[in-house]
């Protein structure tokens, strides 16, 4: 069995930004729509690396969201968080953190005869 020192870890470097509700008054789901194509467009330009709300008991988001990025350093970083349309109208605050991906798993199945996949 190789021991920690024998193994070599990915390094993988990326931004972490939390999420945080605000207490702004008005109706947050106007911006939700806007939120979405924020992520979207992120995903769809090799920015985004994960993202989503953290869950109650009930299974229902609830408090902050987790919004995984690429970005060469801080200032980058925080440009992604800032153009987020829930921080710019003050519904959500954010922190932002310096992330190393060291170990873990991904999985991919792609069934090419029906355009279908699974990820584990």
């Amino acid at each position: 069995m190789a021991g920690a020192d024998d193994r070599n870890h990915l390094g993988k470097e990326l931004w972490v930004i939390f999420s945080d509700p605000t207490d702004k008054a008005g109706d947050r789901r106007s911006v939700f729509p806007q939120h979405i194509a924020h992520q979207h467009s992120l995903e769809d330009r090799g920015i985004l690396f994960a993202a989503g709300p953290f869950l109650g008991a009930d299974g229902n988001p609830k408090g902050p969201g987790m919004i995984i990025i690429r970005a060469k350093d801080e200032a980058e970083a925080r440009a992604v968080a800032d153009s987020d349309p829930f921080h710019k109208e003050g519904y959500r605050s954010y922190r932002l953190e310096h992330w190393r991906m060291n170990e873990g798993t991904f999985n991919l199945r792609i069934n090419y005869s029906n355009r279908s996949y699974v990820i584990d």
